[in-house]
């Protein structure tokens, strides 16, 4: 396993380090700027500049990779990326840290994308699924090394933002001096919202209203947890235990999807997110043991519905459209991001920190009785004819790579060939 690992780990190191100041980023950003008194709605448009970009990136990023090669587009996507942490710093404006929270979301995917496509290089059919489990596990290590950053220094001084740029930079050492050859030209993404919609209805649906969770999620949890009343380390930790909990239980889950109707999972997925919402709206928990707990219990259901989404839809799509398939309801996905950060800013405004479990209780909602809906329409795909369920990173997100090193693109690939 040594050995198999050896020819990434340059590659590792550098997803080590840029998910690493991600996760100093993504929790210092709109902590920073609930003290500075900015409304959330204002905050959530941080998030909607960023998720805008981000699926931009996967789309623009893939031509530029065409013109000028892999290694000068990642070494400046990463200067991108150093250079927003420091102007986020420098200049403290929330309409220039939209601007710059686009400019890191563009970096980053762009970013994924080229580390995706040298780890796509390095590994065989055989090692495909110990890669990219591996590699998922680094890209969560290293957001809750990111996010435990943050307790170490004082949000409202400049430190943190330097640390930030200084580990991004950090990342282009290692992949920088690797003597990989550059690899594939980068995946680009297709999108066919008639035929998804044929296919499945309910994973279309479904990503649409997951990206909502996901973008609330993201961008205004922080903001949520200062104002309960929690320390930063007490942000921090509340973040990373729904990680834990997400991490825990997205397997059962899918295991449980593949002997049963997926959309039946989907819908006591969307019960369990109401009824821990309404709980949170009800008890307003202040002290730190209970939020934790319920945080754990609610990551149960906010990370595993967006791959219960994509298997659903791939049991209807045939092996050879996994990455087609995949790739659109990842734009789908990134549209509901850049949604959920405003509905969740605007009731936050009117209700005050429960009014980011509203936004989760009424989505979660419409998640889980759309499956429901969906269920009476069709039959579902007898369990002995689909494929089964398959992790996804749930910690950060995916692009057209991510797809392309996943285990089930080998079955797409085989049929190919």
């Amino acid at each position: 396993m040594f050995l198999q690992l050896l020819p990434i780990t340059a590659l590792l190191t550098s997803t080590f380090l840029m998910l690493t100041a991600g996760g100093l980023a993504g929790i210092l950003l709109p902590l920073r700027a609930g003290m500075e008194g900015w409304s959330p709605t204002t905050i959530g448009w941080l998030g909607t500049g960023y998720a805008l970009a981000f699926t931009g990136g996967c789309i623009v990023v893939p031509r530029l990779v065409r013109r000028v090669g892999h290694v000068r587009v990642f070494a400046v996507l990463l200067t991108l990326l150093s250079m927003s942490m420091l102007l986020h710093g420098l200049i403290v404006d929330p309409w220039a840290w939209t601007v710059f929270r686009a400019l890191a979301g563009f970096s980053l995917a762009g970013s994924y994308m080229v580390i995706e496509s040298w780890l796509n290089e390095r590994v065989t059919n055989s090692t495909r699924g110990m890669v990219f489990s591996i590699y998922m596990i680094v890209s969560m290590i290293g957001l809750l090394v990111g996010q435990y950053i943050l307790p170490f220094g004082n949000p409202m001084t400049q430190a943190l933002f330097m640390i930030g740029a200084l580990i991004y930079a950090a990342a282009l050492i290692p992949t920088g001096l690797s003597n990989a050859q550059s690899p594939r030209p980068l995946t680009q993404v297709s999108l066919d919202l008639p035929g998804l919609f044929r296919k499945s209805p309910a994973a279309l649906v479904g990503s649409l209203l997951a990206g909502i969770i996901a973008g609330a999620w993201n961008f205004l949890s922080a903001v949520y947890g200062r104002d309960i009343g929690l320390s930063t380390f007490g942000i921090a930790t509340m973040i990373a235990t729904s990680m834990i909990g997400g991490a825990i239980f997205q397997y059962p889950i899918g295991r449980m999807s593949d002997f049963i109707d997926r959309r039946y999972v989907m819908v006591v997925a969307g019960i369990g997110g109401v009824a821990i919402s309404l709980t949170m709206i009800m008890l307003q928990p202040t002290t730190p043991w209970v939020i934790y707990t319920l945080m754990f219990a609610f990551g149960t259901v906010l990370f595993p519905i967006y791959s219960l989404n994509v298997a659903h839809a791939n049991d209807f799509a045939e092996p050879s459209e996994f990455v087609k398939v995949s790739s659109g309801l990842l734009i789908v996905y990134g549209v509901g991001s850049m949604i959920g950060p405003q509905i969740a800013g605007r009731l936050m405004d009117l209700n005050g920190p429960s009014g980011f479990f509203v936004t989760m209780a009424i989505t979660y909602a419409a998640y889980g009785s759309y499956a429901f809906w969906r269920s009476l329409r069709r039959a579902a795909q007898a369990p002995s004819t689909r494929p089964d369920f398959a992790i996804r990173p749930h910690d950060r997100p995916q692009t057209p790579e991510t797809l392309q090193l996943h285990p089930l693109s080998e079955a797409a690939q085989g049929e190919q060939q």
